[in-house]
């Protein structure tokens, strides 16, 4: 395998991420010290959210589409009725819905607030974005034709801020960060779509249908699928071979005698997206298998869990009160940690919870976990360490 494939992996984000946590727990990280001790009274606190959460432990994937169901009504049962009966172009219709909706989900800003007109609730952050991004779906703003409930690639390559700003109801009485960096990315996600000579998001279906061997397509391929085909959309950062790496960063600690000396993949809002395909998949007849070859999301949120429990402390803790780029030895640290620590975690919370691995796979423990609030430690990355869900 040549050494950008070797990085555009899930393996390579697990594999990789355990190597600076066996460094943590030899207390030679840079920036963070660990108490793996505080392990189990991490996975009580989550194991006793996800009973609350779910009684009868009957937990969904961790995916966009919960987000589209917030407040009870179910946005997207409301528009599939909309589609053609056809299960293959339904799956198409999901994901080109999907894949729009993940890619315009980034931080919003404390103050930018969406109010939904079917219903009047008023939503933020990650929810109010799905929420917006469902409803201007559903109204064709990403069709070819101004119309049809999709997403061409057409149409993505000429997205405006002001395409989006109208549609987020955006303006300097509720502002919203990074409207023309969503605009962006969505115009390179069309750019690099029809490049690959598809037409749409949705044709990613039908490449990771022929995939399924028996009916039963491998997790990891759907995230390899889309790190290769989609890579280009991603910001230019680390290049290697002439292949852009997305999510990729550097770190002294990881040692390979090859190209890919120094490097450490993430690949989080690429895993994110594969985690929110594989239920348009399954409703077309598609079996997703080796679920737990996908990781857990190396964000914010679930490194803030690990902060907010004492199983990670930083070495300098007047470190959370400052601003840090996304290369940052610290953040780098902090989310491979965030990975190696939730699969520490993961078999503690099953074991409470008193589940197999296979019923109840990372996916469903990082959507089960779903914290409802949680200390705020502040500053750091895109808004906090802890996060307001406090860890999932």
């Amino acid at each position: 395998m040549s050494a950008p494939g070797l990085l555009l992996t899930p393996e390579a984000v697990r594999e990789r991420s355990r190597e600076l946590y066996a460094l943590g727990l030899d207390g030679r990280l840079q920036a963070w010290t660990l108490d793996p001790g505080r392990l189990d009274a991490t996975a009580a606190l989550v194991a006793g959210v996800v009973r609350e959460n779910y009684p009868d432990l009957a937990v969904p994937f961790h995916a966009r589409w919960r987000h589209f169901l917030s407040r009870g009504h179910d946005r997207w049962g409301a528009l599939r009725a909309r589609l053609p009966e056809d299960a293959a172009e339904r799956a198409r219709a999901g994901f080109d819905l999907v894949i729009v909706s993940v890619l315009l989900d980034a931080g919003a800003g404390m103050a930018w607030r969406y109010r939904e007109a079917a219903t009047g609730a008023v939503l933020a952050r990650s929810e109010g974005l799905a929420v917006a991004s469902l409803a201007m779906f559903g109204a064709g703003a990403f069709a070819a034709d101004g119309r049809s409930p999709r997403a061409d690639a057409a149409r993505l390559a000429t997205i405006g801020a002001a395409d989006l700003e109208a549609g987020f109801q955006a303006g300097p009485e509720n502002p919203l960060v990074g409207l023309e960096g969503r605009a962006a990315l969505l115009r390179r996600l069309g750019e690099t779509l029809a490049a690959e000579g598809l037409d749409r998001p949705g044709a990613l279906f039908d490449a990771l249908a022929a995939q399924a061997a028996g009916g039963t397509l491998p997790a990891r391929e759907i995230l390899i699928t889309l790190l290769r085909r989609l890579g280009p959309i991603w910001p230019g950062r680390v290049v290697l071979e002439g292949v852009n790496l997305g999510d990729c960063w550097r770190h002294p600690g990881i040692r390979r005698a090859d190209a890919t000396d120094g490097l450490i993949p993430f690949h989080k809002l690429s895993q994110w997206l594969a985690y929110s395909l594989i239920e348009p998949l399954q409703a077309a007849g598609i079996a997703v298998g080796g679920l737990e070859a996908l990781t857990g999301l190396p964000e914010y949120r679930n490194g803030g869990l690990f902060l907010d429990m004492g199983v990670i402390r930083p070495r300098d803790p007047a470190a959370l009160a400052a601003e840090h780029a996304p290369g940052d030895v610290l953040v780098v640290e902090w989310r491979a940690l965030a990975v190696a620590l939730l699969d520490a975690v993961a078999p503690l919370v099953r074991e409470r919870l008193g589940v197999a691995a296979e019923a109840f796979p990372l996916a469903r423990v990082l959507e089960g976990g779903d914290l409802g609030g949680g200390a705020e430690a502040g500053g750091g990355v895109k808004g906090g360490w802890g996060g307001r869900r406090c860890g999932w």
